[in-house]
């Protein structure tokens, strides 16, 4: 496999291995004087994961209108025949069905995730019902990234036919697919590319994947571009969290019998 090494790294602090580094375009601090050959000079393309959702068991039925009475920040939606709850910490959306089966939304990383999970399934225990945390699994993961130069997209979809598909009319994006590990990829002129993936591993592999060959197909920022880019990097701003006030160490996980 073709890694980026440390061109590639995780928002959330997790580096992958050093590999085998691609030559990348060389850099110029803007002075140059055909904007042509302005190239930003990030060195580091950083993978922000936005949303991961997964899915759990409590292993009991649940009464739906029992749980939109007594629980708090809670909507009971009788036409999808389920009930959507929300938490602060992590920031997270669960829907909740009859049958005990929950989806959450909203996590911004695996554990974060499944520390969403375990405080959905506490307030379900509050509630007196015999919950237990079952059957978590990663659904599914979106994952961006900005190349550090712009990509020419009709030319990459031509060379590869086979993964890449491209049809203007209808999306301004190329749809590349990646069988093993499972990924779709989302590239734009811009060099914006997004990940959807069953995991945070295989989003990882599959910007390393892509990076070499979206570089052979690199088209140089001008300096408004570059400044541009900047000022929206500034405006990106973390979500603040507020404190957790429930503890979980008391909570065990289940499994399936």
């Amino acid at each position: 496999m073709n890694g980026i090494g440390e061109v590639v790294g995780l928002a959330n602090g997790m580096m992958p291995e050093a590999q085998n580094v691609p030559e990348l375009p060389e850099v110029n601090d803007g002075t140059a004087s055909n904007p042509a050959e302005v190239i930003d000079e990030a060195p580091v393309i950083d993978i922000i994961i936005n949303n991961v959702v997964s899915s759990f068991s409590v292993g009991c039925h649940l009464e739906l209108r029992q749980i939109a009475r007594c629980a708090h920040n809670v909507e009971y939606r009788r036409e999808s025949g389920m009930v959507t709850l929300k938490i602060r910490n992590p920031p997270t959306t669960a829907s909740i069905w009859s049958s005990g089966k929950i989806t959450c939304t909203g996590s911004t990383s695996e554990d974060e995730a499944r520390r969403a999970a375990r405080r959905i399934a506490r307030v379900i225990q509050k509630l007196e019902y015999p919950a237990k945390f079952r059957n978590f699994r990663i659904v599914n993961v979106l994952g961006t990234c900005t190349m550090p130069f712009n990509i020419k997209i009709t030319p990459f979809s031509q060379t590869y036919r086979e993964a890449a598909s491209y049809e203007p009319e209808l999306h301004p994006g190329v749809t590349y697919k990646i069988d093993h590990p499972k990924a779709t990829l989302k590239i734009f002129s811009t060099g914006s590319i997004t990940v959807t993936a069953p995991s945070v591993s295989n989003v990882q592999y599959a910007i390393e994947h892509i990076y070499p060959k979206v570089q052979s197909f690199a088209k140089a920022r001008t300096p408004e571009e570059i400044e541009r880019m900047r000022q929206m990097k500034e405006e990106r701003s973390p979500t603040p969290s507020s404190s957790d006030d429930e503890s979980l160490s008391e909570f065990p996980d289940y499994d399936e019998i």
